[in-house]
């Protein structure tokens, strides 16, 4: 090799002496995308595993749920995803409901969530945010049994 091999080895040290570039981290994100038959499902993960860094796509037809592992940003591949395939998705939304401190707020509950499931809610919200309203707690007075207002 000699003379060549020392000139290939002093070029790739020079063109290494760029920058490197900053490696991604390998991540999960988990999307809702309204999905009704099989061909949105094969749509999505098709149109899923075409694109740069991901390495798999798992989806849940049952719950909406696609998710992807690989050297991703979430935000960024959901628009890349919605302007290619022009189908709804978002973040997934709903965390497992023993994770959020008060699970029965109004913010937090969804009828739309999976079993055992609450959206994302802020964690100062308390179920005073809620709707308990004075009027409607003083409506009914075990005290006074004439005071109902209904009747």
């Amino acid at each position: 090799m000699g003379i060549l091999g020392t000139v290939d080895y002093l070029k790739d040290v020079l063109r290494g002496a760029k920058k490197p570039k900053k490696l991604k981290q390998f991540k999960t994100a988990a999307f809702k995308i309204r999905m009704d038959c099989d061909g949105c499902v094969r749509r999505a993960k098709n149109t899923l595993q075409k694109m740069k860094g991901v390495k798999s796509v798992d989806i849940d037809r049952k719950l909406q749920k696609v998710t992807v592992s690989g050297y991703i940003e979430g935000p960024k591949l959901l628009k890349r995803f919605t302007d290619k395939t022009k189908m709804r998705a978002q973040i997934w939304p709903y965390v497992p409901f023993q994770t959020v401190p008060d699970p029965h707020t109004s913010l937090a509950y969804d009828k739309k969530a999976p079993p055992n499931h609450v959206k994302r809610a802020d964690p100062s919200a308390t179920t005073k945010e809620t709707t308990l309203d004075p009027q409607f707690l003083t409506m009914f007075s075990d005290d006074n049994t004439n005071a109902c207002t209904i009747m």
